[in-house]
């Protein structure tokens, strides 16, 4: 009885050791699985049109008279103004900036030959949301030409289109890229015989918008890239 009572302590003793290592073992192997994961980018692209257009129309006029040069702006502003407006844009769409004068004879450094003392730059600037009609008009505005009014192609005063509704597909185009995201993520589990766990960590990227190309800058495209760390398991 003595051998006995002395055996079973000793076999409860080497069990719970086994127990122990047992668990440290799941342990340790639950926190190396814990370090497995995969990092996967999810991309989501979306061509919109522009809902938005700034459309400068600029004239210049030279001469050495300021009064016969702001009559001549008068007369070619009356004249624009009444080509929009019949063409159905409306007052609250249309901008008159005040004529910036250059005069070059201010110049004291100039040594050339001037024929004409003022250089005078006039812009109406047209903003609005009917895209379709404002691209219409840029290529009918060679009517003006008609009334003796010359609309100059100056790099400083640029046609711009903007897309300014990213808010309302915002949520479908995050949920795009996280579907994208998740579909490269099980691809790389099953090649590594793993399956996916949950999500470690995500980052969502800025969304970015560019013109499709230089020949189409009414038409953008929205790129949005997220990334997420997945766990693997086996």
């Amino acid at each position: 009885m003595k051998n006995l009572s002395g055996f079973v302590p000793s076999l409860l003793v080497a069990v719970a050791i086994v127990v122990l290592g047992l668990c440290i073992k799941a342990g340790i192997d639950g926190f190396s699985h814990r370090d497995r994961a995969v990092t996967v980018r999810g991309l989501c692209e979306k061509e919109v049109m522009a809902n938005k257009v700034t459309w400068p129309i600029v004239t210049k006029e030279m001469g050495n008279e300021l009064t016969a040069i702001y009559d001549k702006i008068q007369r070619n502003n009356a004249a624009i103004l009444a080509f929009l407006k019949d063409n159905g844009i409306e007052n609250s769409e249309i901008s008159v900036n005040p004529p910036a004068v250059n005069d070059r004879m201010a110049n004291s450094y100039s040594g050339e030959n001037i024929r004409y003392r003022y250089n005078v730059t006039n812009v109406i600037v047209v903003t609005s949301s009917q895209v379709d009609k404002i691209r219409k008009l840029i290529d009918a505005q060679t009517q003006l030409l008609k009334q003796g009014i010359a609309v100059a192609q100056d790099y400083e005063y640029q046609t711009t289109y903007e897309y300014t509704d990213l808010n309302s597909i915002k949520p479908e185009m995050i949920a795009e890229a996280t579907r994208n995201a998740r579909e490269a993520a099980n691809k790389f589990a099953a090649d590594s015989d793993s399956r996916l766990g949950k999500i470690k960590t995500a980052t969502q990227g800025q969304f970015s918008i560019t013109d499709r190309d230089q020949y189409t800058p009414y038409i953008k495209n929205i790129r949005i890239v997220t990334y997420v760390d997945y766990y693997l398991e086996d």
